[in-house]
Parts: C-alpha cells; structure tokens; sequence
C-alpha cells in the first residue's frame, strides 16, 4: 500500500531542492539550463504532435515553461522558469511563472508548458502583463518514461497552449491563476 504522506513529503522535498539547483549558477549557466529545457521540451512536442514543427515556424513567437507543482488537497501551488521567443526578430526573453489554485486533489506534478503566439501584440502582452488564468482537471502517473499522463491543449485569445507532464502521481480538478514575469537577472 502507498503511503501518501510519505510520498507527498518526498515529493516535496524533491521540489524544493529542484528549486534551488540554479541558484548558485551563473547567469550563462541558467541561460544554458533554461535552453537546454526548451530545446527537450520542443524535441517531445515534435515527437508526440508533428503538426505543431510547422505551427511554431510560422507563429509571431513561443514560449517553453518548466513547472513543479504541488497539491495538497484544497490548494495547489506551483513555479518554475522559462523563455519567449520571438520569431520575427529572434529575441529572448528569460522570464518566471508562480502559480496558485483552489480545488480538490493531491499531488505532485514536474510538468512543462508550451505557448504559441498566433500575433505579436498577444506575445508583447504576455511578456509584459503575464497573467493566464484558468481551470485545469488532470490526471498523471508517470515517472520517467513510464507510466501516463492526460495533458492538455487549448486555445486562449489568440495562445495555443500545450501541457506535457514529465512527471508525478496527480488527480486533481483546479481554478488557478498563472503569473509569468520577466527574469530580470538572465535579461
């Protein structure tokens, strides 16, 4: 039988550390890291949905997001970093997520977060006001390249958005805000 708190408590312990890996890392060092992300990240969408290669080559821009959250029954929380691209010029803009929701469920969940930007003015407005809100009912167990995870795709004023859980044990139903912002220490 699974012990819950245990398994939550590790789960949690595992976050923070992951947290704090890059903070003593240089700024070329998390630039790295946070390309390095994007760069597996793009590779696993291509794979499992080819369409979206030709879907981002012709967008205004995309970001790439890795995320750790955690839900402990009637709240959930969550953060991570990554980075926008702009298409059209090629410039990058390093930038945090923090995230907070109310619902039912328990969990822990390493995810990563794909947005394409249909235009520019809807990219420029993410960079600079960041804030996504919505609801979000998931179900994931998987722990490397074991085990499934039911992600999510939508559309959003003009963002295509894709989830990929990387891993963690989550079932949960969840109204949450998102709230990106820039990174200025790797801008």
């Amino acid at each position: 039988m699974i012990d819950f708190s245990r398994l939550i408590t590790m789960c949690l312990l595992a976050l923070l550390l992951s947290a704090c890996a890059n903070q003593g890392a240089n700024v070329a060092e998390q630039r790295t890291a946070v390309q390095k992300m994007k760069d597996d990240t793009l590779t696993k969408l291509f794979k499992q949905k080819p369409h979206t290669r030709a879907q981002i080559r012709s967008a205004a821009g995309f970001a790439v997001f890795s995320n750790a959250s955690v839900n402990l029954f009637v709240a959930s929380v969550g953060g991570g970093q990554g980075m926008v691209k702009n298409n059209q010029s090629g410039a990058i803009t390093y930038m945090k997520m923090g995230e907070l929701g109310v619902g039912f469920g328990l969990g822990v969940k390493d995810f990563r977060i794909v947005m394409v930007f249909d235009n520019k003015k809807t990219m420029d407005s993410f960079v600079d006001k960041g804030w996504v809100f919505g609801a979000q009912a998931d179900a994931a167990a998987k722990a490397s390249n074991k085990g499934s995870a039911i992600g999510a795709e939508a559309v959003v004023n003009g963002i295509t958005i894709y989830q990929m859980t990387e891993s963690g044990l989550a079932l949960q139903a969840l109204v949450k805000g998102a709230k990106f912002w820039r990174n200025e220490a790797l801008n």
